[in-house]
């Protein structure tokens, strides 16, 4: 039986691969110590999901490491070596709030433990495909730098600017601020490609949005569609930081992403970057998703304006996704921000 070895096996990410590639065959390995919990409390605890995934998947073994540990992780790399099919990492610490109060947690999470699992896999099963779960927030806020127009619910972009269908892999990492939770998942993008381009590893970093769907435990400080729609649902306020909740988010769902991870994994490559979100086809500002929840679950929702926006958040952020549709074709993307809403409400028990 192939193995698929994934990090962050009970998050949002890691438990729609681990599901997808038991359905194809695999045995997983999840490798998950739970630091959400640590990270957001109560709302970030994934107990459930793990529960969830050891009971659907016959195959599943899960190993409560911490990828800090080197020794630890090379424990499961040593038993199980050439067995490994493919590696999916998406364990991280994925908050800008949380990184900068934390910034050397976050760097040893999100860089070092990173960089142990990329010498292990050199190590101890060079030839598989390694998948690296990446971010847009590489970009720091040179989106920002664009020429955004205001409109009455969202700000856009130009329709004359050559990323009118979606920003590219072309726009720079460089010159500007990123936030410590970039800065450190930064490190981990370029460490990957590094691994891929100088050592010959088959890596990609797909560089996401916001991704979602309804295996989210979205909390206050991680998680906007499923945390925004769990605070409606409880009838609680929702607090809009900055940019009179009108920046635009590029929404993708998990289901999607890992559809993204087959296509590489059938064919990878060495070295890659793909953005990798919601295109033009899924995205919406704050304002526009807390309208749509008002209108379909027929909540008024008590809105708290904070004017000043947090460090390196984006005003406007559409991912293209041409580049990786044209190494693979047979992607499809089936998912609108309204659909997964709808499923979010659902799932989440209106």
């Amino acid at each position: 039986m192939k193995i698929a070895l994934i990090t962050g096996s009970c998050g949002l990410v890691g438990s729609e691969s681990s599901l997808f590639f038991s359905k194809k065959g695999f045995q997983i390995l999840g490798v998950d110590n739970n630091s959400r919990k640590k990270f957001f409390g109560p709302d970030g605890d994934i107990t459930w999901l793990k529960n969830k995934l050891k009971k659907q998947i016959k195959e599943y073994n899960h190993f409560s490491v911490d990828i800090r540990n080197f020794k630890n992780l090379e424990k499961i790399f040593r038993k199980y070596k050439k067995k490994i099919s493919v590696i999916i990492h998406a364990a991280a610490q994925p908050s800008h709030d949380w990184a900068k109060n934390k910034p050397f947690i976050d760097f040893d999470i999100n860089a070092r433990g990173t960089l142990n699992l990329l010498e292990l896999t050199n190590k101890y099963c060079p030839s598989v495909p390694f998948i690296f779960m990446s971010t847009n927030k590489v970009y720091g806020d040179n989106p920002n730098k664009l020429p955004l127009v205001e409109k009455k619910t969202r700000w856009e972009i130009k329709n004359s600017h050559k990323f009118k269908f979606g920003i590219n892999e072309t726009m720079s990492i460089d010159n500007c601020t990123h936030s410590f939770f970039g800065s450190s998942k930064s490190y981990a993008d370029l460490i990957v490609q590094e691994y891929g381009k100088n050592v010959g590893l088959k890596t990609a970093c797909f560089r996401a949005g916001c991704i979602t769907g309804p295996n989210h435990s979205g909390a206050k400080l991680h998680g906007f569609l499923s945390y925004l729609v769990k605070t409606v649902l409880t009838k609680k306020k929702y607090t809009i930081i900055g940019y009179k909740g009108k920046q635009v988010r590029d929404n993708i769902h998990s289901s999607d992403l890992v559809k993204c991870f087959w296509e590489f994994y059938k064919k990878p490559r060495k070295g890659e970057v793909y953005n990798t979100g919601g295109t033009r086809l899924s995205n919406c500002s704050i304002i526009e998703a807390l309208n749509y929840l008002e209108l379909k679950t027929k909540i008024k929702i008590k809105k708290i304006y904070i004017k000043k926006n947090r460090v390196g958040d984006h005003i406007w952020y559409v991912s293209s996704m041409k580049k990786f549709k044209k190494h693979f074709p047979n992607w499809r993307q089936k998912f609108t921000t309204k659909k997964i809403l709808d499923e979010l409400v659902s799932n989440i028990g209106f």
